[in-house]
């Protein structure tokens, strides 16, 4: 059973990593799309909002659908779906072809980040340690990988479809063959989530709320690097073009780095206190930001940015995961909904802000609602009965059924 669990986390971390590729080719290459379809700057906008709040719609589905269906056959069906989308994305040439593309892509994708997080806890149920944030390392490895191919693809001046289709065709097989060794929890959790779905659904959103907000500044802080990043640096503190898109790689590297060493942390001092460093350690970066004399110390802010912010997702969901062991499944379904509340209220947030006041006035707001995280930072605090930071479960569980077959 061992080998079943390690197979399982080993294919569920190829499945992160395939995501985080193809997210950073689609938003990577957002200036190409625009172009190719002759988008307007008043119209992308919608077109890039369309995306997430489609994506929330889809968590919600998955929330009811995985009552019916493993997590695990979800996500199998959906990553393609996924993939597919990306290429219809680079391939059409009309508006409606763009449109139906994004809306299959942000409706599949809300449900592909909520199974794959729903398999990532009830994986690390299992193992009885934490090992959640070396999935969204994957995640983050591979968007590294997606962002240095989109760099390739507009060297070369390629088409969309030419640097889609390729990585496409080699990485959905893949993922389609690591899917046989997805692991769904066993017969008895399912009926126990089952159950638990069925009872108090206001008073587990009650509950819930804590790491829901959490979830949305931890995004907010995000979305503010994704989109703000290059433009502080170059219009701000004066960098150059080429050194203006330096910072998001930096703080990609950086997210890469502190999730590959955060379960580690987990499991020595805890969730709780993980979480409050990830924290502080954010503020500061968004405190250096603001206040960098120029860009060499604001790539440094970026960078502790990376640090801080990187660990709050994924502890987010382990929580959701600990507080509801009856109701995991749709904890996280709603949790996931917030990573794209987040998304949506970032980045004009921070442009709103910017033109009205300041930009580096704006950088403070994500500093000050990342640092509301130490408020409910024991809503991340593991009971004494379940797994987490010093009460780490001495052996596996047994896990029922694997995902070897449809």
């Amino acid at each position: 059973m061992t080998d079943v669990l390690r197979r399982g986390r080993a294919s569920l971390a190829f499945s992160f990593l395939v995501q985080g590729a193809t997210f950073a080719l689609l938003v990577t290459r957002i200036p190409a799309i625009q172009d190719r379809y002759g988008v307007s700057d008043a119209l992308l906008p919608a077109f890039l909002a369309a995306v997430p709040i489609l994506a929330g719609v889809g968590s919600v589905t998955t929330e009811q659908l995985v009552k019916r269906i493993r997590p695990s056959l979800l996500l199998r069906c959906l990553q393609p779906v996924v993939m597919l989308a990306l290429v219809g994305v680079g391939s059409g040439d009309q508006l409606l072809e763009l449109g139906v593309a994004l809306a299959a892509f942000g409706l599949a994708v809300g449900g592909l980040d909520a199974s794959m997080n729903m398999l990532g806890v009830s994986l690390q149920r299992a193992y009885g340690r934490s090992i959640m944030l070396s999935f969204h390392a994957a995640f983050s490895l591979g968007g590294i990988f997606g962002a240095s191919l989109a760099w390739v693809g507009a060297h070369w001046h390629l088409a969309l479809w030419v640097l889609y289709l390729p990585v496409v065709a080699v990485l959905l097989p893949a993922a389609l063959v690591a899917s046989r060794w997805y692991v769904d929890g066993d017969a008895s959790t399912a009926q126990e989530q089952e159950a638990g779905a069925a009872q108090g659904q206001g008073i587990v959103f009650k509950l819930l709320l804590p790491l829901c907000l959490v979830m949305t500044f931890a995004y907010i802080g995000d979305s503010t690097v994704s989109n703000w990043s290059a433009k502080y640096l170059k219009d701000v503190l004066g960098s150059s073009e080429q050194l203006s898109t330096v910072p998001y790689n930096v703080y990609m590297v950086t997210t890469l780095l502190g999730r590959s060493l955060g379960d580690t942390g987990v499991r020595r001092f805890g969730a709780v206190a993980v979480v409050r460093l990830g924290a502080l350690v954010a503020a500061l970066g968004f405190a250096v930001v603001a206040l960098a004399p120029g860009a060499w110390v604001g790539m440094l802010g970026f960078t502790l940015l990376g640090l801080g912010l990187c660990v709050l997702v994924p502890q987010t969901f382990a929580a959701a995961g600990r507080l509801f062991p009856n109701a995991s499944d749709a904890a996280v379904a709603r949790l996931n909904v917030f990573n794209y509340v987040g998304f949506l209220i970032g980045s004009p947030l921070v442009g709103a802000l910017g033109d009205a006041w300041s930009y580096r006035g704006a950088m403070l707001v994500p500093m000050v609602l990342v640092l509301v995280t130490l408020v409910y930072a024991r809503s991340f605090a593991p009971s004494s009965d379940r797994y987490g930071g010093g009460h780490e479960r001495p052996r596996t569980a047994d896990v029922g059924r694997g995902s070897n077959g449809l």
